[in-house]
């Protein structure tokens, strides 16, 4: 079996440590999974709000439309 020199224990306690710290960040992936929920949750929300009030949007352009329509005769003219 080789023997290690000191550079080739130094690469593989430096790989080792590097191993350790990205093992600690995945394990602490609790507090960023509950930050990543909140923040879908309210992107979601967020859409939702902006459909409904395009919705609103487009059903307050028919009626004023339709109400347009109501207050001219047929050949467009204001009805007084």
């Amino acid at each position: 079996m080789p023997t290690f020199s000191t550079d080739e224990w130094l690469i593989v306690l430096l790989v080792f440590l590097l191993g350790l710290v990205l093992g600690m960040a995945a394990m602490a992936g609790g507090k960023w999974k509950q930050r990543y929920r909140d923040e879908v949750r309210k992107r979601q929300e967020a859409e939702a709000e902006r459909d409904r009030l395009r919705t609103d949007v487009r059903h307050t352009e028919a009626r004023t439309l339709v109400t347009d329509a109501h207050d001219r005769d047929r050949d467009g003219r204001p009805v007084t």
